[in-house]
């Protein structure tokens, strides 16, 4: 027994030797397998295989383990190769070099069980494996896999970071839907994580519908291409307008498409189709936030939120609604524009939306800021601030100054021209604001096609029919005349002019030259005037001063004057007392020498016709003479050559002294037109 027992170990032991020294016993390590190779004693291997089986000549599809393995070494060969490593920020992507052939129009190979995640190479053969790219994959972990068999490369996993969207592009599977952009959405596939699940649930070729949201995925990113892209972020204050690539058409004469539901904000674009949603721009719009909206079904555009000012309404025109022509009769506003239209028509929107923040899209409602406080538009040089037109600036007062023009130049009538400066304030009321938009469109349509021409023309008018100097004196009513037309030309654009003021009127210099140097010069004469109305007050005053200085002399004085008039009146009645006995004396006297007047002259008529007038004449002259005891006859008479040559002389003489004084009465004013003397 003892024998027997020793001969078996000796010939384990000589067997054992055998193996060792032939090369029979093969040792595959732990992190090792074994790749073998059938060289002889084996079936040949089939058409079209490149891989054995376990009873065919040529490389095993199978593997060897970890452990010790005995085999012959003149039929077959071993290779070790280490087992292989996916981390966890990887993914294994396999490729077979046998198998069965892909169907028709299939760029991976389908999914088969029992290979134990491709470490049975054996089995993956005999279930039905398929040559080429597989659509399974390995995720982390250790595999003894037969690299002979599968060709493998590790890819990173997808990372789709906060703020991420992963868009889709499958690289297998059915055709899209025809019309569609975007394939359509299939359930099961686990964020295209499995794509055996994708391609048997029908998913479609191309661009999908779907996207992965933020997170860690392990994709066959050779079945699927993954382009990251950001997320749709909505700042506050701004407003996301989407626009749809994809879906049904928008009926004829619409800007907006209908509102769709359950689409969660644009992120599931699948139930936005479900749900009748059309191509174009949206009428619903995203709110501040972050979206995960597929990029290639949506289009988002980030506006600004509209702000309503105090002091301010916005007027709505609405692009979307019924169209006015729809409107009941009994809801038509009366006495409205036409386009003005209650809430739920197309058209301008007859309620302003006041001060406020709004979530407005732009696309279904057009919004008209316009200013309810006074608003004043200037015709003036730029005293300060930028200077440009059209500045818009509000002052301390609170009135704002919605534009600057240069100031009017303007021609008189007498032909010079004027500047002038002039500041028009309007107001409109917030229930007259969607009128006047109806009827002018904004503001500065109004200012531009209607204030500033109107004002233009207004004062050319005014100017031309007035003198330079004229026109700025009755700058007072000019400018009522100006803010009368205003006045009731705005009222058709259903807008209040509050006033019409002219700041300044520029006249040439010279015309104000010569115009100063003539207030100058009235000015002078009314102070010249002033100084001698000083003058006199001064002198009353120096009279008053004296007076009061000599008044007892001056009550002396007018008790003398009393006193000399009493004396006077008493000489006066004297005297009237002596004319009248005077006169009553010279009446009788005048009576007598009246009579002998009359007498004289009777008889000296009698002497001329007695003696002639001329002899008469000598005779009185001769008695006055005498009277007046005058010599006249001659010491020593001279005579002629005859005895009467004495007496010729003296009758000459006296002739002639008669003619003289003839003439010398005639020549008197008292001498009577009949000759006669005054009696």
């Amino acid at each position: 027994m003892i024998v027997a027992l020793v001969v078996v170990a000796a010939v384990i032991l000589l067997l054992l030797i055998l193996i060792v020294a032939g090369g029979m016993l093969i040792v595959v390590g732990g992190q090792q397998v074994g790749v073998v190779e059938r060289r002889y004693f084996g079936r040949t291997l089939p058409a079209g295989r490149v891989v054995a089986m376990r009873d065919e000549v040529g490389v095993q599809a199978r593997v060897l383990p970890p452990g010790l393995h005995i085999m012959f070494p003149f039929i077959y060969v071993v290779r070790k190769t280490d087992m292989l490593m996916i981390s966890e920020d990887e993914v294994g992507i396999l490729e077979s070099i046998d198998g069965l052939s892909l169907e028709p129009g299939r760029i991976f190979a389908r999914h088969v069980e029992g290979h134990d995640t491709f470490q049975d190479g054996e089995a993956f053969l005999r279930n039905g494996g398929q040559k080429g790219p597989q659509i399974d994959i390995l995720p982390p972990g250790q595999y003894r896999i037969n690299t002979y068999l599968f060709t493998i490369r590790t890819q990173p996993v997808v990372t789709i970071s906060k703020g991420q969207v992963g868009v889709i592009s499958a690289r297998d599977g059915d055709p899209i839907t025809p019309g569609r952009l975007l394939a359509r959405k299939v359930q099961g596939h686990q964020a295209f994580q499995d794509g055996e699940a994708f391609l048997r649930a029908g998913g479609q070729l191309g661009p999908q519908i779907e996207v992965i949201l933020p997170g860690r995925y392990r994709i066959n990113t050779d079945l699927f291409n993954v382009e990251v892209h950001p997320a749709t972020i909505v700042a506050a204050n701004q407003v996301g307008l989407v626009t749809a690539k994809d879906g049904a058409p928008l009926p004829p004469g619409e800007l907006v498409a209908v509102s769709a539901e359950g689409h969660n904000d644009f992120q599931d674009a699948s139930k936005y189709l479900e749900a009748g949603g059309q191509r174009g721009p949206q009428y619903d719009l995203l709110k501040p936030g972050t979206y995960y909206i597929n990029p290639l079904m949506f289009d988002v555009q980030l506006d600004k939120v509209a702000i309503v000012q105090r002091g301010e309404v916005a007027v709505l025109v609405s692009n979307v609604g019924k169209e006015p022509e729809d409107i009941p009769h009994e809801e038509r506003l009366a006495g409205r524009e036409r386009y003005v239209v209650p809430a739920g028509f197309r058209g301008i929107q007859s309620e302003v939306a006041g001060p406020g923040v709004y979530y407005l899209n732009r696309w279904a409602y057009i919004a008209y800021i316009i200013p309810t406080t006074n608003l004043t538009i200037d015709w003036a040089e730029e005293s300060g601030g930028n200077g440009d037109p059209g500045s818009d600036a509000t002052g301390a007062s609170g009135v704002r100054r919605v534009q600057l023009f240069n100031p009017l130049a303007v021609i008189s009538r007498d032909g010079f021209e004027m500047r002038v400066s002039v500041k028009v304030v309007i107001r409109v009321r917030p229930d007259q604001a969607p009128l006047m938009v109806a009827k002018i469109g904004s503001i500065e349509n109004l200012i531009d096609h209607v204030i500033h021409p109107m004002i233009d023309s207004s004062f050319r008018n005014q100017a031309s029919s007035s003198e330079a100097m004229n026109f700025m004196q009755d700058r007072a009513d000019e400018q009522a005349k100006a803010h009368a037309r205003t006045r009731e030309e705005l009222e058709k654009y259903h807008v209040e002019c509050v006033s019409v003021l002219i700041s300044q009127i520029i006249l040439p210099q010279e015309l104000m030259e010569i115009h100063t140097r003539r207030v100058i010069a009235a000015q002078q004469q009314a102070m010249f005037i002033e100084q001698q109305k000083a003058e006199q007050e001064r002198i009353a005053t120096e009279n008053t001063r004296a007076k009061a200085d000599k008044q007892i002399e001056l009550v002396a004085a007018q008790i003398g004057v009393q006193i000399a008039d009493q004396t006077k009146q008493k000489t006066i009645i004297e005297a009237e007392g002596r004319a009248r006995a005077v006169q009553l004396e010279g009446e009788a006297e005048g009576t007598k020498i009246l009579a002998i007047g009359t007498a004289t002259a009777e008889a000296y008529d009698k002497q001329v016709e007695a003696v002639g007038q001329l002899n008469l004449a000598g005779i009185e002259v001769t008695k006055s003479i005498a009277g007046a005891g005058l010599k006249i006859t001659p010491d020593i008479m001279v005579g002629g050559t005859d005895g009467a040559g004495g007496a010729n002389v003296f009758t000459a003489f006296i002739a002639q002294l008669l003619a003289s004084n003839r003439n010398a009465l005639a020549a008197s004013p008292d001498q009577p037109e009949n000759g006669q003397p005054n009696r």
